[in-house]
């Protein structure tokens, strides 16, 4: 069916002067956001050497590989207590209000206004002879817009909000690795300290023992006072390290009672056992897709995606805001016949707003988003850098530690067997003093040694796992690589 046209006289002449107008400010938006845009763009894994493995390493309960019932107490207990996770559970829960704020804008509204005014009008306005007179203006309506969104400003707002959402819950499962990781190597610290006393407690023992054969060599007649003097000077520096160690043993149980949330009597009597602590079995091969499995990765690349957004937001700010806007109710001056049926009234109607000269603030707000997106892709750029950076050392690390306690474990073997003949050519009177204090401070010092390395090797183990993400799998992430320009 074809629409008769009108002829061009029939057209008002305002509306055809209008037409090109608007097409100019169109223009003019548009021309409005040249030359500015993101400069970044995000540093591929496979630029760092990164492929992608497929591995079950490490489970997202890493820490039960350790056996140990206390440590998965106390892990358990900082995952539901500890403040600090409060705080990125607070942040998140934030960042999804956003985002209900942001989807709300592209929902129509209605609201509902009830007014009732006392005004003396006008002799010199439309109200005729209602002029110098004071009246009850009074109306109930009901008001609905909905702005139509039509160069995608509104949604790009929610987009950026659902990415900083995405990166606010990939930033609480870090918390989670990272609060895990402390706790377990608080817990074995704490048993490094008492393995450590235990130590020191076993040669206090030995010492107090030479101690008395000393002495008895001195009534003898076999050993001169300046041998016991020397013994006896050793007694109280063991027991001034034990004492010290206990004060550090103190501070490792408040760590932990801080760490799960509570106060220092809750752990006030732990006391794990280093030698009952495994080491973990670690896979042949590591996975290096370090994408999906570091939540702080995962979230620098939502925040990534959140900006670039921002800056399409921004972008579209140019461009005219369509809004329609439409009323229905009841207006009438007086109350005799207010919600009577001529009373009604209604409207319907579009608006437009194009903003044309704003003293170059778009072009500033603009140029600030495109800066905050650069700026979080150089920090997803140092996140991942960082973390190929922190992997690689945790392996190496890893890698070293069985060959150190092995070969202090042989040389422990030797000093033993050297302290079990000089004690038997001590008590013959075939060595003297300082050769037994000798191969004494050599096999405390091996002990300690062992002590230490195998602490070392458990808060390596925890090291490489929080590492490699602690577990954690992304639900969801972004597809592009490479930033292009919006």
């Amino acid at each position: 069916m074809l629409t008769p046209s009108l002829p061009r006289s029939a057209v008002p002449r305002r509306a055809l002067l209008a037409v090109p107008l608007l097409a100019a400010l169109l223009l003019a938006g548009c021309a409005g956001t040249e030359g500015i845009k993101p400069t970044g763009h995000l540093t591929a894994p496979q630029q760092l050497g990164l492929q992608p493995v497929q591995t079950a390493f490490p489970k997202t309960d890493w820490w039960t590989a350790f056996h140990d019932p206390e440590l998965d107490r106390l892990i358990a207990a900082a995952l539901a207590d500890n403040p600090t996770l409060q705080v990125a559970q607070a942040r998140l829960a934030l960042a999804r209000s956003q985002v209900e704020s942001a989807g709300s804008v592209l929902k129509p509204k209605l609201d509902a206004a009830v007014s009732s005014t006392r005004e003396q009008f006008s002799n010199n306005s439309i109200y005729g002879p209602y002029g110098g007179d004071w009246f009850y203006d009074n109306s109930a309506l009901l008001q609905g817009s909905w702005e139509l969104d039509f160069f995608g400003k509104n949604r790009q707002n929610l987009q950026a909000a659902i990415g900083e959402a995405h990166a606010a819950a990939a930033q609480d499962q870090a918390a989670r690795v990272l609060l895990a990781a402390n706790v377990a190597n608080a817990y074995v610290n704490l048993a490094r300290l008492i393995a450590m006393r235990h130590v020191l407690q076993q040669t206090l023992q030995q010492r107090e023992h030479m101690l008395k054969l000393v002495r008895d060599r001195v009534r003898a007649g076999l050993e001169t006072t300046v041998q016991e003097k020397q013994a006896l000077a050793e007694v109280p520096q063991i027991r001034l390290q034990i004492d010290q160690t206990g004060v550090q043993i103190t501070q490792a149980r408040n760590l932990l009672a801080a760490l799960i949330g509570q106060g220092p009597q809750a752990t006030a009597t732990l006391a794990p056992q280093l030698a009952t602590l495994p080491t973990i079995d670690l896979p042949d091969t590591l996975p290096a897709a370090l994408i999906g499995r570091r939540a702080d990765i995962v979230a620098a690349r939502w925040q990534v995606e959140a900006a670039l957004h921002g800056v399409k937001a921004a972008r579209a700010a140019f461009y005219p805001n369509v809004n329609l806007t439409a009323f229905a109710g009841f207006s009438a001056l007086g109350f005799s016949q207010w919600l009577t049926g001529g009373s009604q009234t209604l409207g319907v109607g579009p608006a437009l707003t194009l903003p044309i000269f704003e003293g170059g603030a778009l072009r500033a707000q603009l140029r600030g988003k495109s800066a905050q997106a650069d700026e979080a892709i150089a920090q997803y750029n140092n996140t991942l850098v960082g973390a190929v950076h922190e992997v690689a050392d945790a392996i190496a690390a890893r890698q070293s530690i069985g060959q150190q306690i092995a070969q202090q474990q042989q040389a422990l073997a030797a000093a033993q067997d050297a302290m079990r003949l000089v004690d038997q050519r001590y008590k013959a009177g075939l060595s003297n003093y300082l050769t037994v204090l000798s191969v004494e401070t050599s096999v405390l010092q091996l002990q300690q040694m062992g002590v230490d390395l195998k602490a070392q090797a458990l808060s390596d183990d925890v090291a490489l796992i929080r590492a490699l993400g602690g577990g954690y799998k992304a639900e969801q992430l972004p597809e592009r690589v490479l930033v292009k320009s919006p």
